[in-house]
Formats: structure tokens, sequence, C-alpha cells
């Protein structure tokens, strides 16, 4: 079965009780259980540890990476501090220089109080990763392309380096999405998502998704850490996730289509610096991005000439564009992205990031264009 076929039908069974074409939403926080609490009757005891809502997404997020289980989490974060939780005391970590900026936090404010290590390395380069590694590394952590300079990996290369050293390979895969990018089919253990971007794709709902190559005992610590330290996800954005799946396909292929439009119409502007976009033939990871991806995404972000101040501006006078954080919704966004991430940002100051939408591609760029001349 296609995927853009499987994602509309996975998860969605006719609901045997009623007839329903469309899912329901189980909003119960509790279900009935035996007297002696050992056995639920109908498959839940406590929303916490599971609902029927989110039975139904997680057996959608595994069809959709390829996996064989999949957990929701509260929020992309949640989900990415239950990775780091999840391995042995004394780990050492390995994550790229262009992370997302939380996952970058974690590792510097948290990992150390749960007795592991983390280490940045440039990750484009095979020779570094391998350098890197120690006795005690654990995992390996890749996002490509990534956020915010849209940096493109080599996932198998990263595989075969990770599990050469025994150590786990994790990707997250939001900006792609499973749609243009298929890490467990070049090696990953588990895929990562921030299902608040293109799964939810409205920008109206929180969450987060592991999806994992295999059901073993990474799942179930993954599932006790969720379960006992509460990032599991509501049941109704658990519907509005798998709903936004539904649509998914169709969405990141406009996405796609007009963000390569707008990065090859702003190649080469006066005002630009550089157009970051793994579509164009300059982009350093053009040819891994051609060999691992479908198409190459709705991200894009902009170096603007004359640094911080200049880039503030340019944002402030876009007109269809949004001033906004987050990204993958129907709108289009921009954001001064060193801004958003605060003091310990690692961004340059003169970049802006841009999440492109479902709009005209001709309105974008004619607002982008106009926002440039200033």
């Amino acid at each position: 079965m296609k995927l853009e076929t499987l994602l509309i039908h996975a998860g969605a069974e006719v609901d045997s009780a009623t007839g329903a074409v469309a899912p329901p939403i189980h909003l119960s926080t509790t279900f009935e259980h035996a007297p002696d609490n050992r056995e639920p009757l109908h498959d839940h005891i406590y929303i916490r540890e599971s609902n029927p809502t989110q039975t139904r997404l997680e057996a959608a997020l595994a069809a959709s990476e390829g996996g064989e289980t999949a957990l929701f989490f509260a929020s992309g974060l949640g989900a990415s501090a239950a990775v780091l939780q999840s391995l042995p005391a004394g780990s050492h970590v390995l994550l790229p220089n262009d992370v997302y900026h939380g996952v970058r936090e974690i590792g510097r404010d948290f990992v150390p109080r749960w007795g592991g290590s983390v280490a940045t390395v440039e990750m484009g380069d095979l020779a570094a990763v391998r350098a890197a590694l120690t006795p005690e590394t654990r995992l390996i952590w890749a996002e490509t392309p990534s956020n915010p300079l849209l940096e493109v990996l080599d996932l198998t290369a990263l595989a075969e380096i990770a599990h050469g050293h025994g150590a786990m390979l994790v990707v997250d895969n939001t900006f792609a999405t499973p749609i243009l990018q298929r890490p467990l089919e070049l090696g990953a253990d588990i895929v990562l998502h921030s299902a608040t971007k293109y799964m939810g794709g409205h920008s109206d709902v929180l969450g987060g998704a592991l999806v994992l190559k295999e059901r073993g005992s990474t799942y179930d610590a993954l599932l006790h850490i969720r379960s006992v330290l509460g990032a599991a996800g509501s049941p109704f954005n658990a519907w509005l996730v798998l709903r936004g799946l539904r649509s998914m396909a169709c969405r990141v292929e406009r996405h796609a289509a007009n963000a390569l439009a707008v990065a090859e119409a702003l190649t080469g502007h006066p005002k630009l610096e550089t157009v970051h976009y793994p579509g164009l033939p300059e982009h350093p990871g053009h040819t891994i991005a051609r060999r691992q991806m479908r198409a190459f995404g709705g991200m894009l972000s902009l170096s603007v000439r004359g640094g911080r101040e200049q880039a503030v501006a340019v944002a402030s006078r876009v007109r269809i564009f949004t001033n906004a954080t987050s990204l993958g919704g129907v709108e289009s966004l921009i954001e001064h992205r060193a801004s958003s991430e605060g003091p310990t940002s690692t961004t340059p100051q003169n970049l802006l990031r841009v999440s492109v939408g479902l709009e005209h591609v001709d309105d974008l760029i004619a607002d982008l264009e106009q926002a440039l001349a200033g």
C-alpha cells in the first residue's frame, strides 16, 4: 500500500460501536477494571498509561514511518527528553552542532544531572563523528534538515557509525516528515517528530512522537518514563494529530513545491548573503538530500546582509508572512530565530527562519521581495 493511502486509513477504522467513519475521541481519564485491579477489562486502565484515541494514533504513527511501534507524547521536547532519560547512567551522547535549541538545552542543563554527558560535533564530517565517540557513547542524535540552518546529514553513514560502536541512531524527522524522508529505512533506530508541526498541520495542537524500528527494551523504558513522569499527550491532541496525518501527504507536497519556488526566486538577491535550502544545487548537502529525500521540504532560512538590525527590519515589513514561532502550518511564518531562542542561542544574528505555507507562491515571493526591498 502506498504511503498516501496508508495515512488516510491507518488508525481510522470504522468505529465498531456506531459505524462512524471519522475516528471518535475518547476523553475519559479512567476505565473500568477488575475488582482486584490486576487486569483491565477493556484494554485501558488510566489515561496516563493509555487511551483508545492515543492507541489509534500510535498505530498510524508507526505505519507512517514503517516502524514496529510508536509512542505519543505531550510535546516534541517531552519525547526528546524521554529518549535521553532512557539511557543508562554514564551514557555519552553526540549532538550535531546545528540542532533544535530545546534539545541543546536538555543536553546542557539536564543530561549531566541524570548522570550523562553530551558533546556536539560537526556531524556532516564523518571523521569528526568517529573521533568524537567514546567508550560510553550510547546515542548519536541526528537532525536533517536541521533547525534552523537546513544542514543535511548522511543518515546511512551515521547509522553505520552508530551501530558499529554499539550505539543507537535517533533522527529528528520533523522538517522532512515521513512523506519526504524515511530514516528507519536508512538505518535509524528511533524517529522523533514534533507532531505540533506538519503532522498536526494547522498550528492548533501540541504533541510529540517517537517511532521505533523494533519493540523491545527501549520501548519498555520509554513507555515507563512517559507513564511515571507524566509526559502523556491528551486524547484531544491525539485526535487532532490523527486527523492531520490524513491530509499530510497533500499538504507536504505543496509546502515543498512552494518552498523550492521561493528559494529559487530569492537566490542571488542583493540583500541576502545566502538562501539555506537543500533543494538548491549550491547547497552543501544537496547531493545527499537528493539521495535520501523525496523532495526538500517546506522550510528555508535567509541570511540577510547587514546583520541583526537588517534581518529584523525585513521581518517587520512582511504582510502575508506572520512573525511567529513554530512551523508546518498552512499559513506562512517568519522568525528572527536568534531572538526567539534567547541569550544562549547559537543561531547567526542575521538569520530569518521561514516556514513556507500553502498560500499562492506568487504572493509569498512578492511579499518577501517587497520586505527585502525596504
